[in-house]
């Protein structure tokens, strides 16, 4: 499914058509011409999961062809926020339902049975600088490009900011080891995207998803997308995934000495957002306000500058020289070992690519490792085994030892120690047994649906030991909470909009066994 995670050949032909903190001041004042201080929300009194209860829009979805576009301007959007196409209401809690790998009805847990690991599953925030010259906003529809805009652009930070505090209220319940992305953080490898994630994520006084001009889509401060606020940063360590929009031009195009230029200049003739009159938050495809910030990343730059912040997530000194995220690394106290999969495409194409390079280079020797070690194995990556390719897709270079699907499985099935992945890209909450034709043996990839569309959920994530032979996979939905926070909710609002107003084609909800799922499957 490539409705979110990328658009084909469109990009290509339209796109060669083509902050910072506020200063020290006195208590309780605010220079003239500046916007006030953001004002800390305080921490969540409570956060529920989807087996608790579960959200539900009040407005059953209709057709595209009913309505205009939401996301080409404010008075479409202003006619579906009157009637209601945003509103969410209370829906019963939904169960956990048990899957074996194998298809048998797990035994009954053992008198030792206990948790070994918690931690959630963060995926595709794809936080959008949503006035760079770079976007293809003119070629939004409901189909294939439907990704090219979303009404809640100007949002997504506060939205990424509600899943923080969200996970955040969880762990005061009940501690969470970690959080491990699920790739696709920033939208469109720009650095100011890429410094609102590190931001968000790890906390800052004030953080401003806002480039070019300082917009104020509403009069004040601390009430709406543009607005400084202040991020809570998650309460435990976090670990980073590469996803194609982190390492390609809207998710597609490889950093070039063309894009590299448009970026930071003024040329939006592809279709980018403009706040100024006449368009108010609407497309343009004239000039808009240049900014450095813009800047695209190479990979080392980008890796070099996840690896520099706070703890390095993950990065290390061999990933900030490779510019690939292929690492691991041990959750304290478990026996499990994460094996961190890059698999964005260098020369383009929104699918994933892992070569026999790369398997013989560092895959094979991490697993290798892992099993000498005894290491029960979780990989995690952005791309699920279903959407690995040859080239990336449409605007890939072709790799003539690529693994496809059934390779990769087969090549995975020879580790009886993996046992579970944790994937995104696809937008959706999707939990599938994976094996290959070859014998071998099968194991559990979980996809977590995004932060940056609707349902707007991550994954909570417990494995348990059921001291009979098996161990157990207890993966559980979570909408993010906008308790408090009216410029996220104004955010989800518009999510929901894109979903019933029929704009965003798929539901990423998924099925009801995709959802929350108990996943069992024997000990190696």
């Amino acid at each position: 499914m490539l409705r979110r995670a990328g658009f084909g050949l469109l990009p290509l032909l339209f796109i060669a058509a083509c902050s910072s903190s506020t200063p020290e001041d006195p208590p309780g004042t605010t220079p003239p011409g500046e916007k006030p201080k953001p004002t800390a929300l305080p921490p969540l009194a409570n956060a529920i999961t989807t087996v608790e209860a579960t959200l539900v829009p009040k407005t059953p979805r209709q057709s595209y062809t009913a309505g205009p576009n939401p996301s080409l301007g404010p008075e479409a959007l202003a006619s579906y926020l009157e009637r209601g196409f945003g509103d969410l209401e209370p829906g019963p809690g939904e169960p956990y339902v048990t899957r074996a790998i194998d298809g048998s009805t797990p035994p009954a847990p053992g008198p030792n049975a206990k948790r070994l690991l918690r931690f959630t599953h963060l995926a595709d925030l794809q936080i959008a600088d949503d006035e760079s010259p770079t976007r293809v906003g003119s070629i939004d529809a409901a189909g294939f490009t439907s990704s090219a805009l979303r009404p809640q652009d100007p949002y997504l930070c506060h939205m990424a900011n509600a899943a923080v505090r969200t996970i955040n209220a969880l762990h005061r319940k009940e501690p969470i080891a970690f959080t491990i992305m699920g790739g696709d953080n920033a939208d469109s490898a720009q650095t100011n995207e890429v410094d609102w994630v590190l931001a968000i994520l790890s906390g800052s006084p004030s953080v401003e998803c806002d480039s070019g001009d300082d917009d104020d889509m509403v009069s004040g401060g601390d009430n709406d997308g543009k607005d400084p606020f202040v991020a809570e940063g998650l309460a435990m360590p976090w670990r980073w995934v590469t996803g194609n929009h982190d390492v390609l031009v809207q998710g597609n195009v490889t950093p070039n000495e063309f894009n590299r230029t448009a970026v930071v200049e003024d040329s939006a003739g592809n279709g980018t957002r403009d706040y100024r009159p006449p368009y108010l938050g609407g497309v343009t495809t004239d000039t808009v306000v240049p900014d450095p910030k813009r800047a695209l990343l190479s990979r080392v730059e980008l890796m070099t500058k996840v690896g520099g912040d706070k703890d390095g997530h993950g990065i290390g000194a061999a990933e900030k020289q490779s510019g690939r995220a292929t690492y691991t690394f041990d959750p304290e106290g478990t026996n499990f070992r994460f094996l961190v999969l890059d698999t964005a495409h260098d020369t383009g194409g929104s699918d994933g690519v892992i070569t026999q390079r790369d398997v013989d280079g560092t895959i094979k020797p991490f697993l290798d490792k892992a099993k000498a070690d005894g290491k029960w194995v979780i990989l995690s990556s952005h791309h699920a085994t279903s959407s690995l390719t040859v080239d990336g897709g449409a605007l890939g270079t072709k790799e003539p030892d690529a693994l496809l699907p059934d390779a990769w499985a087969a090549f995975i099935g020879q580790y009886d120690n993996v046992l579970f992945s944790m994937v995104g890209h696809s937008h959706e909450n999707r939990v599938r047994a994976i094996a290959s034709q070859a014998p071998g043996h099968a194991w559990w990839e979980v996809m977590t649906a995004a932060i940056a569309d609707f349902p707007h959920q991550f994954r909570l994530v417990e494995i348990y030991d059921q001291d009979n032979g098996w161990l157990m996979m207890r993966a559980t939905a979570v909408d993010i909470s906008v308790e408090g926070d009216a410029i996220a909710a104004d955010g989800r609002k518009r999510g929901v909009i894109d979903r019933t107003s029929g704009w965003l084609p798929d539901d990423g909800t998924g099925k009801v066994d995709d959802r929350n799922v108990e996943l069992w499957i024997k000990k190696p």
